[in-house]
């Protein structure tokens, strides 16, 4: 029987396509931009213009500071070169060629990728007379790239060395379609009214201060929401037999000499000198976890030991990279360390996966596992790499959910299980990770007596769900609009007393829902009804309940919530049991607007800096 000639493609060979088409379509949207940039300035110094997960940049050496109607200008040059339907040509120069040609146009940061390049001929490419040093690939002509916008000027530094001039980098963003550019539009401007820093302030959570930058200062109403994710954690380790810590915050900079982080990580971390010993701020709670476990001899029946600890840590984050809650310097993880045989690696491990679902499903977060494996610089034997990787692996699979392999992207002391979450605007942000750890157990010479009565080195799991609590509080607000359910909401029943004479029949519910754990105000301001309402529905309070004289001859409130709007006259005792029964399950109660995501489908599994040439 003969095979059908058009076979449908299948999704995994879609989704590698449409890849290959998005990576083309963006890398030559670069060049273009580039193109415009050098018609316009042409003492431009070119770098590197790589696509990324939504779009595409390209960094310049520029005579001035680029302003708004530059890009407009910029942009009015590109689609005139796009109408030009220029074909993309793929030549190649010798080395020495390349580096006349581009020393004659005076185009050093070309001449310093020529130098780190291994093959001695040159990927060159052109368009509509533009060359540029270049491995492609591209689309066929230029006319491909018309559904396009330039986006924002930011200042970047050529391969991340500060001691260069800052250059500019132009991100700019490009669709196959206009519909699906449209809709990525849509969400760029959902996303700035989303902003966390936005929404912080809107709802009196958080400020932040350039006296202590990359630090949020909490208010009372932030704190309540910060706490209750905190009180969720404390459950959620108690309930899978974690022992909370706490550690110091300030150590002597020989732990970090011992932990291997002062040869590694030096560079974000804080130092200060006292009393002839250079003493550092805690940027992680692995180091003295280790010296937690050493504190005394340990067997085989206490293992898996699951330590938990929330620290305040801080790392010296460039203050160009400082992004609110998602990027601070300031921050506390909700981490833990497991103590485990390698026999009890993949046991642990399901049971993490089983966390994270549980945690990111109170939130409607869905997320994608990536596996990483063993690096070229690796440490430790082989055969153990290839057990831990197994059992990751097997973990993954028995937990029912699809991964990616990202080969050689593991740790030198372990693979690893990065986890990226995807919210309700299709942004991917990672936040979970599970660690397999051969390196500190060594380092601190860590060891367990096993049943054979001898001594045996554990392994560590490094774990944290949510990150960092203020990151996952950030991508929290942006992910549901500020708009908490009941249980995380700071403020959780608002009573509106219609006139002053029903106030105390509001005050005396609020004072009984409160003795029950409600978090519930009286609002008896001399405001007009109207007015009120619209305060609480600005503030997000889930419940909103008015109360007049009909209201209280009959026992009932009459309910209006964020989510749902007027819900008419319910007694007293209805109302109730809804809100503690929402509170005590952590329902999510709130109305998530999701947009569609079909565009977005593996865009992130782009490279962002694929080829730098």
């Amino acid at each position: 029987m003969n095979e059908p000639e058009n076979e449908p493609a299948s999704e995994q060979d879609q989704a590698s396509r449409r890849k290959d088409k998005l990576f083309r379509l963006r890398h030559s949207t670069a060049h273009i931009m580039a193109q415009a940039v050098v018609e316009m300035m042409p003492e431009a110094k070119l770098a590197i213009g790589p696509p990324i997960a939504d779009g595409f940049y390209y960094d310049f050496e520029l005579p001035r500071s680029l302003s708004d109607a530059d890009l407009v200008e910029i942009e009015s040059r590109m689609q005139k070169i796009i109408k030009g339907n220029h074909d993309f040509v793929r030549t190649s120069m010798s080395r020495d060629e390349a580096k006349k040609f581009f020393g004659e146009k005076e185009q050093g940061y070309k001449l310093e990728l020529i130098d780190g390049i291994a093959d001695e001929e040159m990927s060159i490419y052109t368009q509509g007379g533009f060359v540029d040093l270049c491995a492609g690939p591209h689309v066929g002509r230029s006319k491909a790239c018309k559904h396009f916008k330039l986006l924002s000027v930011a200042g970047a530094y050529w391969r991340g060395d500060s001691t260069r001039p800052m250059l500019q980098r132009i991100y700019g963003t490009v669709w196959p379609t206009k519909e699906e550019l449209d809709t990525f539009l849509e969400i760029k401007e959902e996303a700035k009214r989303r902003d966390h820093r936005r929404l912080g302030k809107e709802l009196d959570l958080f400020s932040f201060h350039p006296y202590s930058p990359g630090a949020a200062f909490w208010h009372p109403s932030g704190l309540i929401l910060y706490e209750e994710l905190v009180r969720y954690w404390r459950e959620l380790q108690k309930t899978a037999g974690y022992m909370e810590i706490r550690n110091p915050l300030i150590y002597d900079s020989e732990l970090y000499a011992v932990s291997g982080h002062l040869d590694h990580y030096a560079q974000h971390m804080f130092t200060l000198e006292c009393e002839g010993r250079t003493m550092c701020l805690k940027p992680m709670n692995c180091p003295d976890t280790m010296l937690f476990y050493k504190t005394k001899k340990r067997s085989y029946r206490e293992l898996p030991m699951r330590v938990a600890e929330t620290q305040t840590l801080h790392r010296n984050e460039l203050s160009g990279a400082l992004s609110g809650l998602t990027r601070c310097r300031q921050f506390t993880q909700d981490d833990a360390h497991i103590f485990a045989t390698m026999d009890q690696i993949q046991d642990e491990i399901l049971a993490l996966l089983r966390m994270v679902h549980d945690t990111y499903a109170l939130f409607d977060l869905d997320y994608r596992l990536y596996l990483s494996t063993r690096p070229a610089d690796f440490m430790g034997e082989l055969a153990l790499w290839d057990q831990a990787e197994k059992a990751l692996e097997q973990a993954i699979e028995k937990a029912g959910k699809p991964y990616h392999v990202n080969e050689g992207d593991g740790a030198f002391y372990g693979p690893k299980i990065d986890i990226y979450i995807r919210d309700s605007m299709g942004r991917m942000w990672q936040c979970a990770t599970i660690q397999l750890d051969f390196q500190l157990p060594e380092r601190f010479e860590l060891e367990y007596v096993g049943a054979d009565n001898a001594v045996h080195r554990p392994v560590v799991i490094h774990r944290a769900v949510f990150g960092s609590i203020e990151r996952f509080i950030g991508v929290l607000l942006e992910h549901l609009a500020g708009a908490m359910p009941t249980w995380l909401s700071p403020q959780q029943a608002i009573f509106l007393p219609i006139n002053d004479d029903c106030a105390a029949y509001c005050e005396k519910i609020a004072a009984d829902w409160r003795a029950k754990g409600v978090r519930a105000e009286v609002d008896t301001r001399p405001e007009k009804m109207g007015y009120k309402i619209r305060l609480a529905e600005l503030a997000k309070i889930p419940y909103m309940l008015v109360a007049g004289a009909k209201e209280i001859e009959s026992g009932t409130l009459s309910l209006r919530t964020y989510k749902d709007g007027p819900r008419g006259e319910l007694s007293v005792s209805e109302i109730e049991t809804e809100l503690l029964s929402r509170i005590a399950q952590r329902t999510l109660d709130v109305n998530i607007k999701k947009f569609d995501l079909d565009a977005f489908v593996d865009v992130e599994d782009l490279d962002a800096e694929a080829k730098e040439y």
